[in-house]
């Protein structure tokens, strides 16, 4: 970090929403240098986006929300301030990145800020071309960013920022949407604009702490009421006070969440690690006893396959003009759990959305049973297939939190009884109790997506599609949410994710599916395909972290080739 006064400082800030009882975040304090970047890290809903708002004055300008307390970015009062003005001193990327998508092409897109602030126009378009090339998207500089997958969105949204070139960057979320590699080029790029002696800062909330791990220099963690409870050097906050952000339910890197959990069953690692590197190199001088052998059970008998919950066949699907699936097929077994992964841009949103017939595929191409979503009414298709898309704000319709759960099972005319004890049951499952009233888009993202999710288990439809279920939310609501969709797949439902996240792939999915190029690249056992580091590679993508950590030759025979964290020795009485 270089020397020089703080780019950026807010003291004693509390935000509380329009409409809202409590502060959040309540009584922030920090500065932060030249050349630092901050990781905000909390539990869904306290504060971390509207902090985050607040540092480019849309929180009070534009955002109804008290602010009491300053925030002042390169000596300026955001609360006095025009947003216009804020804009030559920060730069930010949303959590939604259509929030921030304007214009009719990529590259008028990356034009648009800089261009309002009267730069020479040569410069405005060297600044474009520098950003769009670093994320990727110069050759789609004539696309409309609508036609972009939603990765692809978010990597125009970090150009964008880029191209403002202001001393401080604040980013929410810039890799939720991302593929590894994606995510991987991001934070090399963030590493490189922050480098030794670089005067410009960076504001991060991020859920993804295995890829940030390496450029970020502090941490401060809010609590489940906006309060901070930590702010320091990142190493030490992590390693320190692992313990107590883990029971926070806020995000850590997985090597540290591997070493809590082996530390739980007596074997220590010291210090506890923050990437897979770390946790080889801990690994490697334990001894690990393996679990004694049982008897082999005498071979059951070959049980019949179960039938096809989803038969994909020769599906080739166009969206305008580009050919986005190019011969799909797919065979997904009655009460599988499977995860769709590939590299933004892959089509696997598209091969969701055709499964569920939200995009309706050609005839004869897509079967749910008996069913061809091709010719199925609304009705029939809700009563089948439970669908989260990527973007939760696509499918809220209407004005509260409550009504928005009812609104399916009102359309089947159900007992409304009925249907508010269903409803009650679910804000209770979400956590969402005190949100029943509220209006969806006034939620935080964590909070939208959780009600998103909700929505489609409450119809118990037999097939859930969901499409990156886990974006924005807290460890523990992740966690909580998945443990939902495996006990309901436990009992028969058949569940696909849409996800980035191969280590959530890791824990849940009993198969994996991997769409590259609109094409079915592999499929199989979640195991034997993310033990292939090869075939990940070739389809742009890398092993989940442990995966990786617990590849090497120099991890204890018992635990190498684990690929998830329930094969890790737990606490003492801890089922594995």
């Amino acid at each position: 970090m270089a020397e020089g006064p703080a780019p950026l400082r807010a003291h004693g800030v509390r935000i509380r929403h329009e409409g809202a009882d409590a502060w959040t975040p309540d009584g922030v304090d920090v500065a932060v240098a030249p050349g630092e970047v901050l990781l905000v890290l909390g539990p869904s809903g306290c504060g971390k986006s509207t902090f985050a708002l607040a540092l480019n004055g849309l929180v009070p300008h534009a955002v109804p929300a008290e602010l009491v307390g300053t925030v002042a970015v390169g000596g300026v009062d955001t609360a006095s301030a025009r947003v216009a003005e804020l804009s030559e001193h920060v730069g930010m990327v949303f959590q939604d990145p259509d929030a921030q998508l304007v214009t009719a092409t990529v590259l008028d897109e990356v034009c648009f800020g800089p261009e309002n602030r009267l730069v020479p126009a040569a410069e405005v378009l060297e600044r474009a071309e520098r950003a769009l090339r670093s994320v990727g998207l110069w050759e789609r500089r004539a696309d409309d960013p609508d036609t972009l997958s939603g990765g692809g969105k978010q990597r125009l949204a970090i150009a964008c920022a880029l191209a403002l070139d202001t001393p401080v960057l604040v980013l929410d979320e810039p890799t939720a949407n991302l593929d590894p590699v994606g995510a991987e080029e991001v934070y090399r790029l963030l590493g490189a604009l922050t480098a030794a002696g670089s005067e410009r800062s960076v504001v991060l909330v991020e859920h993804n702490l295995d890829a940030a791990m390496e450029i970020v220099d502090s941490v401060l963690v809010l609590d489940g009421q906006g309060r901070p409870v930590a702010h320091g050097p990142a190493a030490a906050v992590l390693r320190d006070r692992a313990e107590e952000l883990s029971a926070l339910g806020v995000w850590l890197p997985t090597a540290t969440l591997a070493a809590l959990r082996l530390r739980h069953a007596g074997l220590a690692i010291e210090p506890l690690p923050l990437t897979p590197e770390e946790l080889t190199a801990g690994l490697a001088g334990l001894a690990v006893a393996s679990a004694p052998e049982s008897p082999a059970p005498a071979p059951a008998p070959a049980a019949a396959p179960a039938p096809d919950a989803i038969a994909v066949s020769h599906l080739a699907l166009r969206r305008g003009r580009r050919e986005v699936l190019h011969d799909v097929s797919l065979r997904i077994a009655r009460g599988d759990f499977v995860a769709i992964v590939g590299p933004n841009g892959a089509g696997k949103s598209s091969l969701v959305q055709a499964i569920a017939g939200v995009l309706r595929p050609p005839r004869g191409t897509v079967a749910l049973g008996r069913l061809d979503p091709s010719r199925a009414s609304v009705a029939e298709l809700a009563a089948a297939v439970g669908f989260v898309f990527q973007n939760p704000e696509h499918q809220f319709v209407v004005h509260t939190v409550a009504d928005e759960l009812a609104y399916g099972l009102r359309q089947q005319r159900l007992p409304e009884a009925g249907i508010d004890e269903r409803v009650e049951r679910m804000l209770a499952t979400l956590g969402l109790q005190a949100q029943r009233d509220a209006h969806p888009f006034l939620l935080s993202g964590g909070q939208k997506r959780r009600l998103s999710v909700g929505t489609a288990l409450i119809a118990g439809a037999p097939l859930l599609v969901l499409d990156e279920p886990t974006f924005g939310q807290d460890r523990a609501r992740a966690a909580e949410l998945l443990e939902l969709l495996a006990a309901l797949n436990a009992s028969g439902t058949t569940v696909v994710v849409v996800t980035h996240d191969l280590g959530l792939a890791a824990e849940y999915a009993s198969h994996v599916a991997v769409i590259d190029d609109g094409r079915v690249a592999a499929f199989g056992a979640t195991a034997d395909i993310l033990r292939d580091a090869g075939l990940l590679a070739r389809s742009g993508l890398r092993q989940p972290p442990l995966v990786r950590a617990l590849a090497s030759p120099m991890v204890p025979a018992a635990l190498r080739g684990a690929t998830r964290l329930r094969d890790l020795p737990g606490p003492v009485g801890e089922p594995s």
